[in-house]
């Protein structure tokens, strides 16, 4: 490991791409610190305490933390990612864009010129209502987090807010093109970890405070690095479809002939199922939280973490996009048509129509094993804090509440961090960059980053 270590700092162009990505990070964390002007930071902390949970805390944790501190990185690269999922469904529906999406690398330039447009103007109506929402609101205390409302701290906010998004989507792309890839997955990584060093702060003051004991930590460790040989295994998990080509004789030349294999990834749709989902769920409790009523605040009770209700709904939520998300990105007539066209076919199965119902049928298979392996690590850091509600359920939440075990009723009452959207994330940018450094070394002719195999991303 040391010695690829320094074979990496050996390679000058890859030196210069490793501190050059270094370099933007960095520059992305200083612009971490900077407050957006016009607020109240005590009253700002106070109220997001009481957000947990709700959909701002999900933009509050692809933003990196900026949302709740409200720095000039507030939005971070979510509307650019919003802009992207948009621009990619609408290839589906708009025959112009699926005619750019297939004409090369300059139908990828305009696609991406579309996306920025897209980014921009996202910022602009998030940032009006964020400026808006601001205003309106106070801290648990009572404290105005805006103590200057008004026009020119709508303006003001919209254009630090837009200019700041914007600013992370340009250092993104330079990290794509000038550091070692996956810039804009790498600003998210970014966001992400730089949490951890505090979440284990936590978990180890709980050893002194009594809350954890050394059984429980190291349970929860050893758990911890289950999930994360869990996501990397399914992560690398494909299913290979043999595929044979026919010979072809052109002139004195003999073409084809040869087998290869078409690999279907067990969770082709990433963490964009998760995000669809998570977005979807968090709206009716974010709005019932807002109106202070009882049918309202029941509503909100019932979307709250561990209730039955709100399982049952995220985890549906999360199949449902999952099979949705696959159906747009990969389509089983388009891959049956091409290996047709250049002499290429499964073998026992028929060209055409027969080829793509015997794709689809082996894709869906597979996206539904994909689809429940992102509902139990999504679900997995509620269940370690707060259990399942299942006294809510009527006619027999009774009954399961007094037979069921305390720690499935209750948690275990554990800051579960390594899990969620946040884990799979991590675990896949963390596989992608090694993947990008491996090509690197190999490339070069040094051995690889680890000596007995190489590192696989998430295509690899």
């Amino acid at each position: 490991m040391l010695e690829s270590i320094r074979n990496i700092f050996s390679i000058p162009d890859l030196r210069k791409r490793i501190i050059f990505t270094l370099f933007i990070l960095a520059v992305y964390r200083v612009g971490w610190q900077v407050p957006n002007p016009g607020i109240s930071g005590v009253a700002l902390q106070e109220f997001w305490e009481q957000q947990r949970g709700t959909i701002l805390g999900f933009v509050d944790l692809f933003s990196g933390r900026n949302m709740s501190k409200m720095t000039i990185f507030a939005l971070g690269i979510m509307p650019y990612i919003s802009a992207s999922i948009i621009l990619q469904l609408l290839q589906v529906v708009w025959p112009y864009l699926e005619r750019l999406s297939k004409e090369g690398e300059l139908g990828r330039k305009k696609i991406t010129q579309y996306t920025r447009y897209g980014t921009i103007i996202i910022c602009s109506i998030q940032a009006s209502a964020i400026a808006l929402w601001l205003q309106a609101q106070s801290s648990p205390s009572g404290v105005a987090i805006v103590p200057n409302p008004g026009a020119g701290f709508i303006f003001l906010t919209v254009l630090t807010l837009t200019t700041g998004t914007v600013f992370v989507m340009w250092l993104g792309e330079q990290i794509s093109e000038r550091g070692i890839g996956n810039g804009i997955s790498l600003i998210i990584f970014a966001g992400i970890v730089v949490n951890y060093p505090r979440d284990f702060q936590n978990v180890l003051a709980g050893l002194k405070t009594g809350s954890m004991t050394p059984l429980r930590l190291i349970f929860l460790m050893v758990l911890m690095l289950g999930v994360i040989a869990g996501i990397v295994f399914v992560e690398r998990g494909q299913r290979r479809i043999p595929v044979s080509y026919a010979k072809r004789v052109v002139g004195r030349k003999v073409y084809g002939g040869q087998s290869t294999h078409l690999p279907l990834r067990v969770n082709t749709g990433g963490v964009i199922p998760i995000i669809f989902a998570a977005s979807i769920i968090t709206i009716p409790a974010t709005i019932a939280g807002f109106v202070k009523h009882p049918i309202f605040q029941q509503i909100a009770q019932q979307f709250g973490l561990g209730m039955p209700l709100y399982n049952l709904l995220y985890i549906a939520a999360i199949v449902f996009f999952t099979f949705f998300y696959v159906s747009i990105i990969f389509n089983p007539s388009d891959v049956a048509d091409n290996l047709r066209k250049y002499g290429g076919f499964i073998p026992g199965i028929r060209p055409g129509k027969n080829t793509s119902d015997f794709i689809d049928n082996v894709l869906s298979r597979i996206t539904l094993v994909g689809a429940i392996y992102l509902a139990a690590v999504a679900i997995l850091p509620e269940f370690m804090i707060t259990g399942f509600k299942v006294h809510t359920l009527p006619l027999v939440g009774d009954f399961l509440e007094a037979n069921l075990p305390q720690w499935f009723t209750q948690g275990l009452n554990i800051q579960f961090y390594f899990g969620g959207t946040s884990i799979l994330i991590v675990v896949g940018v963390a596989m992608d960059t090694m993947q990008q450094i491996e090509a690197q070394l190999v490339m070069r002719h040094y051995d690889g980053f680890m000596r007995r195999g190489r590192i696989r991303g998430r295509r690899g």
